[in-house]
């Protein structure tokens, strides 16, 4: 394999969407929230000072992640993270996640947070094994489908 993490360019826009939906339905539920976002990915997150990245493997997008700003200064949320469901166990989402973190500490941010859930145990074990430990969830959080929030101090 021959992976690189690419950053987003417009062409990716609906690879990104594409892959995170087909996540949501095989995991969850599209919230209209995540429609809003996926459906406007330069305007709900790169606009605003975010980053998506995709992983690729000669041409080929295997999985995506985005880091998007919040509301506490030099905070970036873990996002929209998603690996085409044919490679999920071989390491991108790890590759994706380390990226993430190397990215936001090279530009200075101080931490990174994330909500997810607890029936997904390989990705929660994921985030602990990179350091991220568990917060409060805030009872007013963006997702529904969230039970778990994680934050990781860069």
């Amino acid at each position: 394999m021959s992976l690189v993490i690419r950053p987003f360019a417009p062409e990716y826009a609906k690879a990104f969407q594409d892959l995170n939906l087909e996540w949501l339905r095989t995991y969850f539920y599209v919230e209209p929230y995540d429609k809003e976002v996926l459906g406007k990915p330069e305007t709900y997150i790169i606009d605003k000072g975010g980053s998506i990245f995709f992983a690729v493997d000669k041409d080929v997008i295997l999985g995506t992640v985005a880091l998007m700003p919040t509301t506490e200064s030099s905070v970036l949320e873990l996002t929209k993270m998603a690996v085409l469901p044919e490679v999920r166990g071989k390491g991108i989402g790890q590759i994706l996640l380390k990226h993430c973190i190397d990215f936001s500490r090279s530009h200075n941010y101080r931490a990174l947070v994330l909500y997810s859930n607890t029936r997904l145990e390989n990705a929660i074990y994921l985030y602990r094994k990179y350091g991220f430990t568990e917060l409060e969830l805030e009872a007013d959080n963006p997702y529904d489908r969230a039970d778990i929030k994680m934050r990781l101090d860069l």
